[in-house]
């Protein structure tokens, strides 16, 4: 079975951008709430429980994504039964799989005071709070979670962002009330485990309406397992990777530098991640048809369709970087006040970041369809590390700049250079690898061109006022980067077929 790729994305990614539109509003509308309602301490303690439980989500192993890889090619054959096997044992797994969460965010409470530097707020019960955040990471596993794989499979990510839109709706309506009325943060955090069973249900309902053939029966084929445990020990290990690039940042922030500060690191991740989760709705919108594609197509043909996606990302990928530049500033006085923001040149550093970490997005898409985390294990390995070590050493020295910087080092020298190194060696063929690395230098190129020209144009401007700044400079961003991008990449010819797609019906 060969999907539809373009269609589906083209689906896949209106819905999903309005799915985003809610998902990036709504927590930056309960997060001016708290700001205002009960002050930046709480967004810390929010912040830093949510990097824990991030860590303890390591004990998912990596589950998802080895069965996800492991259910492409009986979907394209139209193996059913092998389809429903991988299924049962997903369930069975998630199961374990909780448990163990569970246990392990159990043994991390007596910790819970060592992890904060400085007071917290006095009328929290920080276990009870804990326990809250922890019922809420550990619920999935035990509520059809299992179930979302053939939503990816079969490239149909707008039923998830349909029913995250209406339940991302109505948990922010309820929270917002219990803030405004209440003031209690303790009952407005227990709303999200709350919403969570409810959206698990809704997503279950939904997927066994449209695949009635699958459902969670037999046992899968001994050989199988085996590819599976080899696939899980890679995915593992690349897990580790992420959470000690992502969520170490906020608890190494909390333990040297205290609660406030961690507050501000995460408003502007949280600029960041929204960005982010707006690009992803690329990601997921073609993951399935390109996991469809490596089971079908060549790897020269798929090598030619990673360049004509990668140059759709890295365009979209440095505009935002350009944006990110430009209006973070004046939406984090906006938003926050002056007490909140943080210095330009960690706003820099912010921006290197997230360009650094988008340069590899497509390039892994290929490599986890392929199921290469096996192959990328001792990268992983020595990128957690890396990181960890130069969050302890920077961080020290340079304080919030350090932490930015250990996380950029790591991710340019190690997961983007090693890890194209990985992926061309093991499945497109290293005969490409210079063509790769030159196009990706010439998009960077490019980007910190435009970057320094958008700069200069705003801070020309004389500001009148916030909402004027963020308007006009808004205006900037949009239209000068672009039209410079066109003028130079016209004559592409993955310019011409990119058009060519987008007028397609």
């Amino acid at each position: 079975m060969d999907l539809d790729v373009v269609g589906n994305a083209k689906r896949n990614m209106v819905f999903g951008v309005i799915n985003r539109v809610i998902s990036v509003s709504c927590p930056f509308i309960t997060k001016t709430v708290i700001q205002y309602t009960l002050g930046e301490h709480y967004l810390g303690l929010s912040s830093l429980f949510s990097a824990i439980l991030s860590v303890l989500s390591m004990a998912e192993l990596g589950f998802s994504a080895a069965i996800v890889y492991s259910m492409y090619k009986p979907v394209a054959e139209g193996d059913i039964k092998l389809v429903n096997s991988l299924l049962n044992f997903y369930r069975k797994v998630y199961a374990c799989v909780g448990m163990v969460i569970l246990g392990l965010g159990f043994c991390v409470l007596p910790f819970l005071p060592y992890l904060i530097k400085g007071e917290y707020p006095a009328d929290i019960n920080l276990m009870v709070l804990y326990l809250i955040y922890l019922g809420n990471a550990v619920l999935s596993y035990f509520m059809f979670a299992y179930m979302s794989s053939l939503i990816v499979v079969y490239q149909r990510d707008d039923v998830n962002s349909r029913t995250n839109v209406l339940m991302t709706l109505l948990l922010t309506t309820a929270q917002i009330f219990v803030l405004v009325r209440f003031r209690d943060y303790l009952l407005f955090s227990f709303l999200m485990p709350v919403f969570t069973v409810l959206n698990n249900i809704r997503i279950a309902h939904i997927v066994k309406k449209m695949f009635p053939q699958y459902y969670c029966e037999g046992i899968i084929p001994k050989i199988i397992l085996i590819d599976l445990k080899k696939q899980v020990a890679g995915t593992l290990i690349q897990k580790i990777c992420a959470v000690a690039r992502n969520s170490f940042d906020s608890i190494c922030i909390s333990a040297f530098i205290g609660l406030t500060m961690t507050a501000k690191y995460n408003n502007y991740f949280s600029i960041i991640a929204a960005v982010t989760s707006f690009m992803q709705i690329f990601q997921s919108s073609i993951t399935g048809g390109v996991g469809n594609h490596v089971v079908l197509k060549s790897k020269d043909e798929n090598y030619q369709e990673l360049k004509e996606i990668d140059f759709v990302y890295m365009w979209v990928s440095g505009w935002c970087t350009i944006c990110l530049l430009c209006l973070s500033q004046p939406f984090m006085r906006f938003w926050m006040g002056d007490g909140m923001m943080l210095p330009n040149q960690a706003l820099i550093l912010f921006c290197i970041y997230f360009y650094v970490l988008k340069i590899g997005d497509m390039r892994s898409i290929y490599s986890n369809v392929r199921g290469l985390w096996w192959q990328h294990r001792w990268r992983s390995v020595f990128e957690a590390i890396g990181n960890i070590m130069l969050n302890f050493i920077l961080a020290r020295y340079f304080g919030i700049y350090g932490i930015i910087l250990a996380t950029i080092l790591t991710l340019l020298l190690i997961n983007t250079i090693w890890g194209v190194q990985i992926t061309f060696k093991y499945y497109f063929g290293l005969k490409h690898i210079m063509g790769y690395f030159k196009y990706q230098m010439a998009y960077a190129v490019v980007t910190i061109v435009l970057c320094f020209i958008t700069w200069n144009i705003c801070q020309m401007l004389p500001a009148r006022g916030l909402i004027s700044t963020l308007v006009v400079r808004i205006l900037i961003c949009v239209s000068v980067p672009n039209l410079c991008y066109i003028l130079i990449y016209r004559h592409l010819p993955y310019f011409q077929r990119m058009k060519e797609i987008a007028v397609r019906d």
